[in-house]
């Protein structure tokens, strides 16, 4: 006979499994949407060669897609409340594949950035949709681990995403290497066709009957979330800062790496993919403001182990600094569903718009920088942006709920 304390914890197993098995598939569907993103960084140096440009152009070309993250985050904060989210994401996802395909067949560097700009639009609108959609199906606890995996899964497009773009670029060329991608796109189009559960505009949390213009002035009225805002801002920024630039190092004398060598350095992105899962446990433990000022401290720790000539060294100070700013990521991005109990679709979208904007200046400051000054100005900068971020964050408040 089955007693009451096993057909409880029988209970309970099945739903860890089925929190399993989501959170699982959110980090996959995070992982297609983003590959786009950073991959594209891990061949710079073949393709400032290719397009016969300078490093902070080709730098600031590549993360053109920053800027189409950032308007599409826009976009959805003021015209997205309505939009179906499954239907929206998988969309974005297909139509992704349309200006990866693109790359793989230009030569001229201003229709290469205009065409990041546009994965950057389709990329920002399905990532923008599926935070709304995490906020909207799982509860307020649920939210941050859920929020997390999605973390999670950008990490894994990190890592992996470099690591595939540098050995296909480096063995079947840079045209296949997009062509590759675009593949990449359609597949994730398909999962989530085939797993998000259908909506309908009337289940989403935030359909007050608000004005768009309503809808997005909520959130920026909010101290919180304003601080939200501007710690993603400042997140990215160091981080499209150090990633895009430590590359030149990294082939420079004297460590002077191959391509090939260039891409296996972001397995420095894989104990990443094993702490961010614990940023809503971090969160939870010290709070936003404690959680986000550690987890960028450490980060700076690793900016300052970028100026060494040892390659041991210097990859042990960019896995910092990837742990330290995804965390940071997660908590940020955790804490401001949590602040927006109202206009979810609006806080991620204006988040996103600032998250990405600080990319987009993080790679055209930090470029100038590097061509005039050098890699150590560089560092100092970065740091200090870091120091700031800290400081805005102690502005923040653990959540009552």
């Amino acid at each position: 006979m089955v007693t009451t304390t096993e057909q409880t914890s029988s209970t309970r197993l099945r739903m860890v499994a089925a929190d399993s098995w989501r959170f699982g598939m959110i980090a996959v569907i995070a992982f297609l949407t983003l590959v786009d993103l950073f991959a594209t960084q891990a061949i710079l140096p073949s393709l400032v060669v290719k397009f016969g440009v300078s490093r902070a152009t080709m730098g600031f070309a590549v993360n053109a897609s920053t800027f189409g993250m950032a308007v599409a985050g826009i976009a959805v904060a003021l015209f997205g409340r309505n939009l179906d989210r499954r239907n929206g994401i998988w969309i974005s996802l297909a139509v992704l594949a349309i200006p990866t395909t693109l790359l793989s067949q230009t030569d001229s560097i201003v229709a290469f950035a205009l065409l990041r700009v546009l994965q950057g639009l389709c990329m920002s609108t399905a990532f923008t949709l599926t935070m709304a959609y995490l906020a909207e199906h799982f509860s307020a606890r649920q939210t941050t681990s859920a929020l997390a995996a999605y973390v999670t899964g950008n990490v894994a497009s990190n890592f992996f995403g470099r690591l595939m773009s540098a050995a296909v670029a480096d063995t079947f060329g840079i045209s296949t290497n997009f062509l590759t991608f675009a593949a990449l796109n359609l597949i994730g189009a398909a999962l989530v066709w085939l797993t998000l559960q259908k909506t309908s505009a009337m289940m989403r949390a935030d359909a007050t009957g608000e004005t768009a213009r309503a809808a997005w002035k909520n959130p920026l009225k909010n101290a919180e979330l304003r601080a939200c805002f501007a710690i993603g801002f400042l997140i990215l920024f160091v981080f499209i800062g150090t990633f895009t630039y430590v590359n030149f190092q990294l082939v420079a004398a004297p460590l002077s790496l191959s391509p090939m060598a260039l891409g296996l350095v972001y397995f420095v992105f894989l104990p990443s993919m094993l702490t961010t899962p614990l940023a809503g446990r971090v969160a939870a433990g010290l709070g936003p403001r404690i959680g986000i000022g550690a987890t960028l401290a450490l980060a700076i720790l690793g900016l300052l182990l970028l100026l060494t000539t040892s390659l041991l060294i210097v990859l042990g100070g960019m896995a910092l600094v990837a742990i330290g700013t995804f965390l940071a990521q997660a908590i940020a991005t955790g804490h401001v569903s949590r602040t927006a109990s109202r206009d979810r679709a609006a806080a991620s979208g204006i988040y996103l718009a600032s998250y990405y904007a600080g990319g987009l200046a993080g790679s055209f400051v930090i470029g100038q920088i590097y061509d005039r000054i050098g890699w150590t100005a560089c560092v100092a900068v970065l740091a200090a942006v870091l120091a700031g971020a800290i400081a805005i964050a102690r502005s923040l408040k653990s959540p009552t709920a």
